[in-house]
C-alpha cells in the first residue's frame, strides 16, 4: 500500500509521493507492477548479501549495500524480486547475482525464464527526461519517448534453461538502485 496524489501542473518529477508525474509513470510505479506479477505463496529467500532488518533500523545501508529478495511460488511459477539498494544514490560497481531456486518439480529439465528490470537504462522515465535535458514542456515526440520509458521492460527475452534436480541457478548482474523481477515457470 502506498499513499499516493496527483498534483496537476507540477514541475516534472517533483516529488510529493506520486507514482506518475505529468501522466508519465515513475519507476517506483514499476516496483509495483513487478509486486503484482508475484502469484501464489510467499517462500523463503536466503541472501548472503542482506542488510539486516536491525542494522538497517539503527544505521540505514550506508555501509555494504543491501542485496535481497522476496519470492512467492505458485503451482508453475517462481517468481524472485531481488534488489540492490544503497542510502546514498552514488555510482557504484554492478554486483554480480547468483540465483538457485529450488523446489521445482524433479523431472523439471527445462524452464522459461523471463528477466523484468528498472534500473538508471530500463524502466526509469526519469534518467530518460533528464538525458532530454529536463524539459518542462516536452515535444509530443518527447512525450512520446518518456512515456514508452515509463513501462516496465524486460532486460532481455525470455530464454529457456536447463534445470536439474529440481532446482536452476540463474547468474546477473545488478546495478546500484536497480531492482529486477525473475519469473521461472515449467
Amino acid at each position: 500500500m502506498t499513499w499516493a496524489f496527483e498534483f496537476e501542473d507540477q514541475p516534472w518529477f517533483d516529488g510529493f509521493r506520486s507514482l506518475a508525474t505529468n501522466g508519465v509513470d515513475k519507476p517506483v510505479l514499476n516496483v509495483f507492477r513487478m509486486a503484482g506479477m508475484m502469484r501464489g505463496d510467499r517462500v523463503k529467500v536466503d541472501s548472503c548479501g542482506a542488510v539486516g532488518l536491525d542494522a538497517i533500523l539503527k544505521e540505514g545501508v550506508r555501509g555494504k549495500p543491501d542485496i535481497d529478495a522476496l519470492a512467492a511460488r505458485a503451482e508453475r511459477e517462481v517468481s524472485v524480486m531481488a534488489w540492490n539498494y544503497h542510502d546514498n544514490d552514488v555510482p557504484a560497481p554492478d554486483n554480480p547475482v547468483r540465483l538457485t531456486i529450488s523446489g521445482m518439480p524433479a523431472a523439471t529439465r527445462r524452464v522459461l525464464v523471463k528477466q523484468y528490470r528498472i534500473d538508471h537504462d530500463h524502466s526509469n522515465a526519469y534518467t530518460v527526461w533528464k538525458e532530454m535535458g529536463s524539459p518542462q514542456n516536452p515535444t509530443p515526440e518527447q512525450y512520446a519517448r518518456l512515456e514508452a520509458s515509463g513501462q516496465l521492460q524486460l532486460l532481455t527475452s525470455p530464454e529457456w534453461v536447463s534445470g536439474k534436480g529440481g532446482k536452476v541457478e540463474l547468474s546477473f548482474s545488478l546495478p546500484r538502485q536497480a531492482v529486477s523481477l525473475i519469473q521461472v515457470s515449467w
